[in-house]
Parts: C-alpha cells; sequence; structure tokens
C-alpha cells in the first residue's frame, strides 16, 4: 500500500482533529467552511485509509492518583529476536505504562511511566522491567512536565 493521496481539505481536517479530537462534526465543517456531509464523509474516508487509527481521551494523571512520571531505558543483555518481543510485549502489558519505545542506539527501549510515588517507581522497575532476565541495565529519569508538540501537520 503506497503513501496516501491527501489534499488541503484532508490535511486541514486531520490538522484540527489532531489537537481537538472531541470536535462535533458540525462544528469541524463550520470551522474549515464546508458542508457537513462533507467533512463526515472526509473524515470517514480518512479512517478507513487507515489515516485516522482512533482518538484518545487526555488524561490528567496528577488528578488520577499518579502525579510522578518518568522514562525508563532498558539495555538488553541479549538481542534475538525471540527475546526482544517477549520483552516489548511484558513491558506494554506492565500497569503504569503510558508508551514504551523500541529504540535503536545504546539503549533498546524507552518506557514512559506514571506512579504514585518513587517507592511505586522503585518497585514497578524491580517488578516489571529488571525482573526479566534479558535486561542487563535501566537507568530511570523523572519527568518534571510534559508538553505536547505541535504535531507534523501544523502550520
Amino acid at each position: 500500500m503506497g503513501k496516501p493521496q491527501l489534499d488541503q481539505v484532508d490535511r486541514l481536517l486531520l490538522g484540527t482533529l489532531s489537537t481537538d479530537a472531541d470536535v462535533s462534526n458540525k462544528t469541524l465543517a463550520a470551522r474549515l467552511g464546508l458542508a457537513e456531509s462533507t467533512c463526515a464523509y472526509r473524515v470517514r474516508a480518512l479512517r478507513e485509509a487507515g489515516i485516522i487509527t482512533g482518538t484518545r481521551a487526555q488524561l490528567d494523571l496528577a488528578l488520577l492518583g499518579y502525579p510522578l512520571q518518568a522514562i525508563i531505558m532498558v539495555r538488553l543483555g541479549s538481542h534475538t529476536m525471540t527475546n526482544v518481543n517477549q520483552l516489548y510485549d511484558a513491558l506494554v502489558s506492565a500497569p503504569g505504562v503510558i508508551q514504551a519505545f523500541h529504540v535503536a542506539g545504546a539503549d533498546d527501549f524507552y518506557l514512559h511511566v506514571a506512579v504514585e510515588n518513587a517507592e511505586a517507581l522503585r518497585d514497578f522497575v524491580l517488578q516489571h522491567v529488571t525482573s526479566h532476565r534479558v535486561v542487563r541495565q535501566t537507568e530511570t529519569h523523572l519527568v518534571f512536565e510534559v508538553r505536547g508538540g505541535a504535531g507534523v501537520l501544523a502550520t
């Protein structure tokens, strides 16, 4: 499957939805000067093409009782496909993982996690990361603040 052909209207729709996924079709159409039916058709086509893959609620983790966020860098001792895939599956299913990145470079994985406090962070690393025999080393960095970026369709 090749790169989808997007026109300016598609890009405007995607840009708006990427910053406000909850916007109603009526409001989206009005913002972009489109007929509601055209707007609905275009968004549906973008979903069917796999360009829009879902929507997510943004949660205030601190208000939910998880005020401490960290990035955990993980290095493996063995890089077989089986080891990498098994660990990746285990990491993404661990409670508290917001995102897991399989990366190139000195480290093999970056985990973005949210936990209740410093003790819970320590326990997370011990129970869900270093408990895997393939993990050789970890390094944990506290996150002071998280800001979303402009995204790829920023104008």
